[in-house]
């Protein structure tokens, strides 16, 4: 429970490093639009944060560490999450400077970005199915 939660901490600390640089960066540059920087602060906190929370709220009942799916999530989900938040700050901080970019590296921004979402979602996924399965044997 207390590695959950050390997470989760660990998450809600990006999360306001985030949202104190989405304030700052666009502050500092005059910047009045919308960006993906805006996005990382909640991101990092709804999806890092709190599912930690919760699984260390679940882990309290039942070891959730004996199931594969749960091995594989924290995997997969502490690659996704952390990846999808930079590709926003990679692609946030250009929005706010008015740099355009080359097709190729918005395609390539845009391509590991999508990657960030796959392992977040099937991490995702396999939470979900750990805590069923964490649950149908009581």
């Amino acid at each position: 429970m207390k590695k959950y939660l050390d997470t989760a901490f660990i998450y809600a600390l990006a999360a306001a490093a985030g949202g104190v640089f989405y304030r700052e960066f666009t502050k500092w540059n005059g910047f009045s639009g919308t960006t993906a920087l805006g996005k990382v602060h909640p991101h990092l906190f709804l999806l890092g944060m709190v599912i930690f929370l919760l699984a260390a709220l679940f882990s309290a009942h039942k070891d959730l560490s004996e199931f594969k799916t749960f091995r594989t999530f924290l995997k997969l989900y502490n690659i996704g999450v952390p990846l999808t938040a930079v590709m926003m700050v990679v692609r946030g901080i250009p929005q706010v400077l008015n740099i355009t970019l080359s097709k190729g590296l918005d395609a390539s921004i845009s391509g590991i970005a999508g990657i960030g979402h796959i392992l977040t979602g099937t991490g995702l996924i396999l939470f979900l199915l750990s805590l069923k399965k964490a649950y149908a044997e009581k």
